[in-house]
């Protein structure tokens, strides 16, 4: 007994040694890289992710970055990219070690990585343990995932604080919850800059070949000129950058009756609020149109998320709500009495896309549009499938009478955010990013802009001055002041010193 005692013992300090050895390495190999941007929120950090790791590469930095988002990706200083490799296929926050231990033999200026912890604890541990990043960004707080950093949206705010930087910055497009934001920057010794989305043009995002919105460039850009890289050498940079695979998109279809159809994949965007946003956006910009349709999938394990969906319903005044998946009452039970009349019921527990989908294009008019929204899983991937087999509609803005859809990158049609994927559709992601994409880019026009932070300071030779606020009835927070320049009354601070208060 007494040597197993001893057997015991021996392993557990051998263990302990390793613990050491591995956790000295890990943070030599993380102190060799200066700026370290850890992007955690609830949508579009891959987005995010990719516009900091362009816009600094645009700079002439050497920037490696990795997303964790629809498919987790490995991208090098060149652009150019490869998928996580995950055992058994399961995300696990140790691979991050893994990542930085990578990534630091580029010798990199700068890392930008996506936050993989869901459960408040292991963000925590992310951030202190894992990244230590210097710069953080906290793009949203929305409704998702409330079961690990719920009930609240206020508790899913604290939550996604976990992964500030303690004596560091955070950037953030989150307005409405800002005040829990600033409390917990305080708490951590960290400054909570704004980043105001009204700061770029409708022409600045004109020159993306994809979707994307105003919030997730109005980061990147403050990240941008954090690390010293200018505003139009920063949007050049993600101009250039790839997309990610699960980006916004929108295919044209030709249906075996000869139907025109518009078809947008919105199932990535699986909170109610992201949701709107996306479908807005696109109908905006004349990507869809009406008449509109709406297909929502649902799971049996998101039974709350298919009420969600279906409550939003009013907001998008579709002419049909076509249901799939299971249980499809969870959704139907959701949507209000006065739209009730326009959901066909298509779903049910074994359903495969050649019996529902058939039905669902009968009902469609010509060249009308179809959103599809809630979980992919399931039926929602069989109706992605289903789609991808149809021919694609190669009419001209004349035959439809149509305004010409932006051009977009070559799209696959299966966009699982939680699947591996096999070889072909990493092959054809790979052939989207050599292709030539005609794209007519409209140049920004030409803007007075401060210097940035750290060049002010050193030129001024002054520290940053904290200027006392007016009277104001939200609770008044620090604003910056640049030598003699007054910006007073600005509770949210910004990366030049301006802009307005978010609900002004």
């Amino acid at each position: 007994m007494l040597y197993l005692y001893f057997v015991l013992l021996i392993g557990g300090v051998a263990l302990l040694v390793a613990g050491i050895v591995e956790q000295r390495r890990h943070y030599a190999s993380l102190h060799s890289i200066p700026s370290r941007v850890l992007v955690n929120g609830i949508r579009g950090k891959s987005s995010i992710t990719r516009l900091c790791a362009g816009a600094l590469r645009g700079g002439d930095l050497v920037t490696v970055a990795k997303t964790t988002g629809t498919a987790a990706r490995f991208i090098h200083p060149d652009a150019t990219e490869e998928p996580v490799y995950r055992k058994f296929g399961i995300a696990n926050v140790v691979e991050q070690i893994g990542i930085v231990r990578r990534a630091a033999t580029y010798r990199p200026d700068a890392l930008v990585i996506e936050c993989m912890a869901v459960m408040p604890a292991l963000q925590e541990v992310n951030q202190s343990k894992l990244i230590r990043s210097t710069i953080g960004v906290l793009c949203n707080v929305r409704e998702d995932h409330l079961a690990e950093m719920g009930p609240t949206l206020d508790d899913v705010a604290r939550s996604l604080c976990r992964s500030m930087p303690e004596d560091g910055i955070c950037v953030t497009a989150e307005k409405e919850r800002f005040h829990i934001l600033q409390e917990e920057a305080d708490a951590r010794n960290c400054k909570l800059v704004y980043a105001d989305p009204d700061t770029v043009t409708d022409e600045e995002l004109r020159g993306f070949s994809w979707f994307t919105f105003k919030e997730n460039v109005a980061i990147a850009l403050v990240v941008a000129e954090l690390l010293g890289v200018e505003r139009q050498v920063a949007l050049q940079g993600m101009y250039d950058a790839p997309p990610d695979p699960g980006v916004l998109s929108v295919e044209r279809y030709l249906t075996p009756e000869g139907k025109r159809l518009a078809f947008a994949n919105v199932f990535a965007a699986n909170d109610p609020e992201s949701t709107l946003m996306n479908i807005n956006q696109l109908l905006d910009l004349g990507a869809i149109h009406r008449p509109l349709n709406v297909v929502i999938n649902c799971r049996p394990d998101r039974v709350e998320r298919n009420g969600q969906m279906g409550e939003i319903i009013p907001d998008l005044q579709p002419d049909n709500v076509f249901v799939i998946g299971h249980p499809a009452k969870s959704a139907i039970d959701a949507i209000p009495a006065e739209w009730r009349d326009r959901a066909i019921d298509l779903g049910g527990e074994r359903r495969s896309a050649e019996e529902f989908m058939p039905a669902l294009l009968e009902r469609m008019a010509d060249d009308s549009s179809l959103v599809a929204i809630g979980n992919i899983h399931g039926q929602g991937e069989e109706l992605l499938e289903y789609l991808a087999e149809l021919p694609a509609d190669d009419s001209t803005p004349e035959d439809t009478d149509q305004p010409a859809d932006p051009v977009l990158p070559a799209q696959p049609a299966r966009l699982d955010p939680y699947a591996s994927y096999p070889m072909a559709y990493e092959e054809r992601y790979q052939a989207s990013q050599t292709q030539e994409i005609p794209v007519i880019r409209i140049p920004a026009p030409a803007q007075q802009r401060r210097p940035s932070w750290a060049q002010h300071a050193d030129e001024h030779q002054r520290p940053y001055v904290p200027e006392p606020q007016a009277p104001y009835a939200a609770p008044v927070q620090e604003a910056w002041q640049y030598g003699d320049d007054s910006h007073g009354g600005h509770p949210y601070p910004t990366a030049d010193g301006g802009g307005q208060h978010p609900h002004s």
